[in-house]
């Protein structure tokens, strides 16, 4: 009894940090009403450096997509993910923290940012958002921009939790197309869906559904997503509306494919796995069949 009342009393004089939910995706003028917050920072994603030099959101600070990948082991044809340690320390270097609400962006219409989305919310980050039409929609209203070179002070990142099962490996992927136990969604181009059926090459895996990942994109709107009824209509014609369907996201090298998992997220489709090492593991494997042509199969 004695220890409830200490630890009720604890709660009272130290209380819990709870965070509030936070949307998968923000508004420019959102962003723009929070940008000056203290615990939200800004991680800028564009895809060449050079950009980021040239101007950026203000206060942003650089995290490149490609430091997100380990270089390919000896014989492979494809760059692993870092593990959730090494990400979690890079993040504490950057002076990012588990309370701190992390929004990302990019200037290619969140394709490069939904891959550290999606890494984040598989290492259990509270508070993790992509920026709607990222850099390009924040030009083209006229917002301010910076070319100041932004950093933090090195923190501890905070404890490793695995808040979200969100990943489909290989052997996942022989289990799913056999069973059909998840639906498949190949995000690639058609072209490459279909493969080659003269020379045998090329093609997707068994009983995936095609759904190319741009298609969730307004260029003409400043590289943002489209409307919500739109994107539950064109994935409604895949056989994709249940919101606890469990799915899987594939391209080559799981690049699109992280982008559709955050449009999926955004959706809110609660049961979702990257599966991101994608064709160019599976292709490499000796003896993976792949189903020519525009059906699943």
């Amino acid at each position: 009894m004695r220890k409830l009342v200490l630890l009720l009393l604890l709660g009272w004089v130290f209380p819990v940090c709870s965070q509030e939910s936070v949307p998968v995706m923000v508004s420019t003028e959102w962003l723009a009403d929070h940008v000056a917050d203290k615990d939200v920072v800004l991680v800028d994603m564009s895809s060449e450096d050079t950009q980021y030099a040239r101007f950026h959101l203000p206060g942003a600070i650089r995290l490149p997509y490609y430091t997100l990948l380990l270089r390919p082991k000896k014989g492979e044809q494809f760059s692993r993910r870092i593990s959730n340690r090494a990400l979690a320390y890079n993040l504490g270097v950057m002076g990012i923290s588990q309370s701190d609400h992390v929004v990302i962006y990019d200037d290619m219409g969140g394709l490069e940012a939904g891959r550290l989305f999606w890494h984040l919310e598989q290492l259990g980050h509270p508070r993790v958002s992509v920026l709607d039409g990222g850099l390009v929609k924040w030009i083209l209203e006229g917002r301010k921009v910076s070319n100041a070179d932004a950093k933090r002070s090195p923190v501890n990142y905070g404890p490793l939790t695995r808040s979200r099962d969100n990943e489909t490996t290989l052997e996942d992927i022989d289990s799913i197309a056999k069973n059909r136990s998840a639906r498949i969604v190949d995000v690639r181009s058609m072209e490459e869906y279909t493969g080659d059926e003269k020379r045998k090459q090329g093609g997707h895996i068994a009983g995936a559904a095609w759904w190319e990942w741009d298609q969730a994109l307004d260029f003409k709107g400043g590289f943002r997503l489209v409307q919500n009824e739109t994107l539950r209509q064109l994935l409604a014609q895949k056989g994709i509306e249940d919101k606890t369907q469990p799915l899987v996201t594939y391209c080559q090298s799981g690049h699109r494919a992280a982008h559709t998992y955050l449009v999926l997220r955004h959706l809110g489709f609660e049961n979702v796995r990257l599966y991101p090492n994608s064709m160019k593991e599976y292709g490499s494997v000796r003896g993976k069949k792949l189903v020519r042509g525009g059906k699943p199969g």
